[in-house]
C-alpha cells in the first residue's frame, strides 16, 4: 500500500517516526510529508533513512514530476500524525501553503487525522468545527489521548500511541467503519478472536521452592494490548508475569506448564489466532515434596529427577490440522498459530539455525525467534528478534525487526492481520 505520513509541527512529531516504522514493517510503501516547523523537531535525514525517499515540505522540489499533485493521487492511505490545530484548520478551509496541505486536496482515498495540541486548543470551538467539518467530508480525525502534555499539565490533547494510529489507519485503508467509542475506527482485528499466552511457568519443587525462568511477560502483555487497539477480543492466559495483564482482556491465571496446556486447548476452541508467547518450561520435577527440602545432617544432596512437559505448542498445531483433515476444510481454515523460540546459540550451532529447526518441528505459521541470555530479552523493555515462516528460501535474508516490545508486538500484530486478509 502506498501510504503518505504527513507530520505536523508539534512535539509529538518524534512519535512519527515509529509510527513510520510500523508501517513499513508491515511492508508499506511510505512517503513523509512534513511541515516546515515540524523539521524543527525531527529533521529531514531522519525521515528519508526510515523511509527511504527524499522528503520535501515544498511544491517546487520534483516540479517535473508535478509532485503536489501526483502524491495525493497515487497515495492509498494519507495520515497526518501529529496534526496541530494548524493543520486541522488549513485541512478544514482549504487552504494549500505547502507540499502537505496541497496533497490532502489532492487524495482521493481513506485520509486519517492523530491531533495532538494541548487541551485548551482541543476544546476551543475553532478546532472542534474544524473537526466536525472534517469528519462530516469523511475524514477520520481520531480523538486524541488523555495524559501528559508538554509541561507539567495534563489532559486530552495528547498523540494516540503510534500502535492505536497504526491500527485505526489500516481500518480505514479497508474502510470499516468507525467505532462510536473514543479508540477511533474499528482496527484491523475486528471481529477476530486472539488467544495469547504471556508469563513464565513455575513447576514447583516442594512448597517455597520451583523451577523457573527469567520472563517477565512484558511481550505478551505488549502483544495483547496491540491487539485489542487493533479490535480484537482477547483470551490472556497468564503465568507468572511482572506486569499486569491488559485491561480488557479476558484473563485465565495459571501457574505450571500442564494448567497452561489446559488452559490454551480450551482458549483455542473458536479462535482465529492463537499466540503462544509465554515462556513454558521444558521439565518439571517427576515429584514435588509436600514439605521443605531439608539439607540433611550426613552432608547427602538431594537428587530431582526431571520429566519433560508437554509441546504445547506442537499439540495446538496437531489438533488444528487434525480438525481440518477431519472437516475435510480449507488448508487455511482454523486459528493462525503464532509461536515463540527463545534461543542461546553454542558450539554445535547458532540462534537461527535451532530457530530453523524449531519451526521445522512446531509446524505454527510463523515463529517469532529470540537470542536471549543475561540481560538480553527476559525482563527488558527492547528486544531484536527474527521472523521464520515455512518455505522461507534459506539463501534469503531473515526479516528483522528492533525496538521496543510495544513496536515488536505492533509488528508482529501487523503480519497477523496482513495474513488473516
Amino acid at each position: 500500500m502506498r501510504i503518505v505520513l504527513g507530520v505536523g509541527g508539534g512535539i509529538a512529531a518524534y512519535k512519527a517516526a515509529l509510527l513510520l516504522r510500523l508501517f513499513t514493517e508491515a511492508g508499506h510503501d511510505v512517503t513523509v510529508v512534513p511541515t516546515e516547523a515540524s523539521l524543527r523537531f525531527v529533521g529531514v535525514a531522519t525521515w528519508e533513512a526510515l523511509s527511504g525517499h527524499p522528503v520535501t515540505t515544498t511544491v517546487f522540489d520534483a516540479v517535473e514530476t508535478v509532485n503536489h499533485v501526483r502524491l495525493g493521487h497515487e497515495a492509498d492511505l494519507v495520515v497526518v500524525a501529529p496534526a496541530t490545530a494548524d493543520l486541522l484548520a488549513k485541512a478544514a478551509t482549504g487552504q494549500a501553503p505547502d507540499l502537505l496541505t496541497n496533497t490532502l486536496l489532492m487524495a482521493r482515498g481513506p485520509v486519517v487525522f492523530a491531533p495532538a495540541m494541548h487541551t485548551e486548543m482541543w476544546a476551543h470551538p475553532a478546532t472542534q468545527a474544524n473537526v466536525a467539518l472534517l469528519r462530516s467530508r469523511g475524514a477520520v480525525v481520531m480523538e486524541p489521548g488523555v495524559g501528559r502534555l508538554t509541561g507539567p499539565d495534563s489532559g486530552p490533547g495528547r498523540l494516540r500511541e503510534p500502535e492505536e494510529i497504526f491500527a485505526a489507519a489500516l481500518a480505514a485503508a479497508r474502510q470499516e467503519p468507525a467505532a462510536a467509542s473514543e479508540t477511533g475506527p474499528a482496527g484491523p482485528l475486528a471481529g477476530r478472536t486472539v488467544v495469547i499466552s504471556a508469563g513464565g511457568t513455575r513447576e514447583p519443587l516442594d512448597p517455597v521452592r520451583f523451577l523457573g525462568n527469567r520472563s517477565s511477560g512484558k511481550q505478551g502483555a505488549a502483544l495483547a494490548e496491540t491487539a485489542l487497539a487493533a479490535g480484537a477480543q482477547v483470551r490472556f492466559v497468564a503465568a507468572h508475569m511482572d506486569v499486569p495483564p491488559p485491561p480488557g482482556a479476558e484473563t485465565t491465571r495459571v501457574e505450571t506448564a500442564l494448567e497452561l496446556r489446559d488452559a490454551m486447548l480450551k482458549a483455542a476452541d473458536g479462535a482465529d489466532v492463537v499466540i503462544m508467547s509465554a515462556a513454558v518450561a521444558d521439565f518439571r520435577p517427576a515429584a514435588a515434596s509436600d514439605t521443605k527440602i531439608k539439607k540433611r545432617d550426613d552432608g547427602q544432596d538431594p537428587v530431582i529427577e526431571l520429566v519433560r512437559n508437554p509441546d504445547i505448542l506442537r499439540e495446538l498445531v496437531v489438533r488444528r490440522d487434525e480438525q481440518r483433515r477431519a472437516d475435510g476444510a480449507l488448508p487455511d481454515s482454523g486459528p493462525l498459530i503464532v509461536g515463540f523460540a527463545a534461543e542461546t546459540g553454542d558450539a554445535g550451532s547458532d540462534v537461527l539455525a535451532y530457530g530453523r529447526h524449531k519451526l521445522d518441528r512446531k509446524g505454527c505459521d510463523l515463529l517469532v525467534l529470540n537470542r536471549v541470555g543475561r540481560n538480553l530479552v527476559f525482563g527488558q523493555d527492547s528486544t531484536e528478534v527474527m521472523f521464520l515462516t515455512p518455505g522461507m528460501d534459506p539463501a534469503a535474508p531473515v526479516p528483522t525487526l528492533a525496538g521496543t516490545k510495544a513496536e515488536i508486538a505492533a509488528g508482529i500484530i501487523g503480519r497477523v492481520a496482513a495474513a488473516l486478509r
